[in-house]
């Protein structure tokens, strides 16, 4: 590498690190569940954190990613915490480019390798669509609806084919052109707080 070269921490890999151990120099809780994702995830614990507190939850979404960041950061940001479950929800950031482009498939082998990383660390695994979205605002050339659709197709098929619970957010979030319903979030992406009750309530017959 080159004198000038920037070093970087493309996963993001120090933005949970010190929470990581304090949970680390805990006992193991036997009810841990992490949270894997994107903004999307982040953004839950700043709208509604009545819905982590007092419970075992670990909010460990940044902002802005996409799966292969989230898969290089998985052994320390769940793995290690030894949760038994995890939640990913995962993808959308992958079909905005935000890391470059990918294809369908490409997303669907992180999430796969995320999800058998899991398994074989004995953590339960919960799969989540990706909510309807039908533009991006911050990458208006796209348009993302039917590789929305198409992807959560491909999570749903594997889900079902390896015993693993599915939790459909599209189907009652979306309108009528395969986007996020107004009311569950102005900005088309990003749910808001009624977005978010909408999400626990399905969650929550997953995880009780």
């Amino acid at each position: 590498m080159g004198k000038n070269a920037v070093a970087q921490d493309w996963a993001n890999l120090n933005r949970y690190a010190k929470e990581n151990e304090k949970i680390l120099a805990l006992p193991i809780d036997k009810d841990r569940v992490v949270f894997m994702g994107n903004s999307i995830t982040e953004g839950w614990l700043t709208h509604h954190p009545d819905f982590f507190s007092n419970k075992s939850y670990v909010n460990r979404g940044i902002g802005g990613q996409t799966t292969p960041q989230m898969l290089l950061r998985f052994r320390a940001d769940v793995i290690n915490l030894k949760p038994k479950t995890v939640v990913i929800l995962a993808g959308i950031n992958d079909i905005a480019g935000n890391t470059g482009p990918s294809t369908l498939e490409m997303i669907l082998n992180n999430i796969i390798s995320m999800s058998e990383l899991a398994k074989a660390n004995n953590i339960n695994v919960i799969l989540c669509s990706i909510l309807p979205a039908n533009n991006f605002y911050w990458n208006p050339g796209i348009k993302p609806a039917g590789k929305v659709v198409a992807l959560n197709q491909m999570i749903q098929e594997y889900a079902k084919s390896n015993n693993i619970p599915f939790v459909d957010y599209h189907t009652p979030m979306k309108d009528t052109d395969d986007g996020l319903k107004k009311e569950y979030g102005p900005d088309g992406v990003h749910p808001n707080l009624e977005g978010y009750k909408v999400m626990e309530i399905i969650l929550n017959k997953f995880i009780e």
